[in-house]
């Protein structure tokens, strides 16, 4: 029986090479993909402020979210109280305990 060639199969996210032998589907050895050119300092520090403009931008947005939960929830509740006026006679949900 001929010896096959072992298969060369790169990574789509990193681009590293695996060298597969084909008889027995066992990864054989591993090439690390090539190393990204590193950014200077001031690329660093300017990626570093936007990030925490995003950050804060975030924050604010959940802060918000907070801030309104209470009456959200309120409202949720005064909108059921009110449906159980409307129709005492409706059958309550199911609870869980009892599924």
């Amino acid at each position: 029986m001929p010896v096959q060639p072992n298969f060369r199969v790169p990574c789509p996210c990193c681009q590293a090479v695996l060298i597969v032998d084909p008889a027995t589907g066992a990864v054989l050895s591993h090439e690390a993909p090539p190393a990204a050119p590193k950014a200077d300092m001031g690329e660093a520090l300017k990626a570093l402020r936007e990030g925490k403009s995003r950050r804060e931008d975030v924050f604010r947005q959940s802060l918000s979210v907070e801030k309104n939960k209470s009456d959200v929830l309120k409202k949720k509740f005064d909108e059921a109280v009110r449906k159980a006026k409307e129709n005492p006679d409706a059958a309550l949900p199911p609870r869980e305990i009892d599924l």
